[in-house]
């Protein structure tokens, strides 16, 4: 073979040799841009962060505009999520089905705005303060072991169990012992401003109940008994309280477990929450959390 040819062959075929790499680099930008969109959205949004995404990405493409065009803030709008805006976008549309459901499950995982978990919190600090306030109250009278509390989204559960008889079978009248748990009560939630709401459980035992025609009945008559004493002994406005039935449908614990009859035969009082649904949705997490710290202290 000539030597010129072979030069020319050698030519061609390293200047396709050459070119392979652009399909891996191609690959490998596409890649990462996916990755740091994905850590962008399990990160806390902030502005800054938004920002210096949205001129990085708009930079990285060669765009004298981002992308990612709109207000200042993700979070201006109810609803508004990168994924949102990226999913109108050519660079977007262009990723192959894998990538696009990375990425929409990232953005879909993006934490709630910072208001709505500081309301949240302070929600709870206050609550957490009205439990302690409850608990030292009961304690000073060897109550304790008869409540149960906890925070949830609708507010501070209050819950009467009967491990000590605060209500005998089958009745809706308060024993002395409950009576006296009530009256411990009162005097911490006159106090604070929130609506209180009574709600009557009985347990899980399917037998008629002697004296009401329903489970339904007697956990309401429950519920109303403890209102009443409330209200008329223990000074708590009227206008602050309300009550609810749940008959056997709502258990404390699970009814399976040994003596769970005495424990989910109760009445709850809730300091209801005034929060918004949304950050009253994040409350029980953060007391949970807060509660898992103290537990590993």
């Amino acid at each position: 073979m000539p030597a010129r040819k072979r030069r020319r062959d050698a030519e061609e075929e390293e200047h396709e040799n050459s070119e392979r790499w652009l399909v891996t680099y191609a690959d490998m930008l596409t890649l990462l841009m996916v990755l740091f969109i994905v850590m962008f959205a399990m990160s806390s949004v902030d502005e800054k962060k938004y920002n210096a995404l949205r001129s990085g990405l708009a930079d990285g493409f060669g765009q004298t505009t981002s992308y990612m065009k709109g207000s200042s803030s993700i979070l201006d709008e109810d609803g508004a999520s990168i994924t949102s805006e990226l999913s109108t976008q050519e660079t977007f549309q262009r990723l192959p089905p894998a990538q696009k459901a990375v990425v929409t499950a990232a953005m879909a995982r993006q934490d709630p705005p910072q208001d709505k978990y500081a309301a949240a919190q302070a929600e709870v600090d206050r609550l957490e303060k009205i439990r302690r306030r409850i608990e030292s109250a009961l304690r000073r009278h060897g109550l304790a072991r008869d409540v149960q509390t906890a925070i949830d989204d609708r507010g501070l559960v209050v819950s009467l169990v009967s491990r000590h008889v605060v209500f005998p079978a089958n009745v809706a009248d308060l024993s002395v012992r409950g009576q006296r748990v009530v009256d411990v009560l009162a005097p911490v939630l006159r106090e604070v401003p929130d609506e209180l709401r009574i709600d009557g459980h009985t347990n899980q035992v399917k037998v008629h109940p002697k004296y009401y025609a329903t489970d339904w009945d007697l956990s309401a008559a429950r519920a109303v008994t403890v209102l009443r004493r409330l209200n008329e002994v223990g000074g708590v406005p009227a206008s602050r309280l309300s009550m609810s039935a749940f008959g056997h449908e709502r258990p404390l614990i699970d009814p399976s477990l040994p003596r769970s009859q005495e424990i989910n035969k109760r009445v709850d009082i809730i300091v209801l929450s005034g929060l918004d649904p949304s950050s009253r949705e994040l409350m029980q997490d953060l007391a949970n959390a807060r509660q898992h710290q103290e537990e590993n202290r």
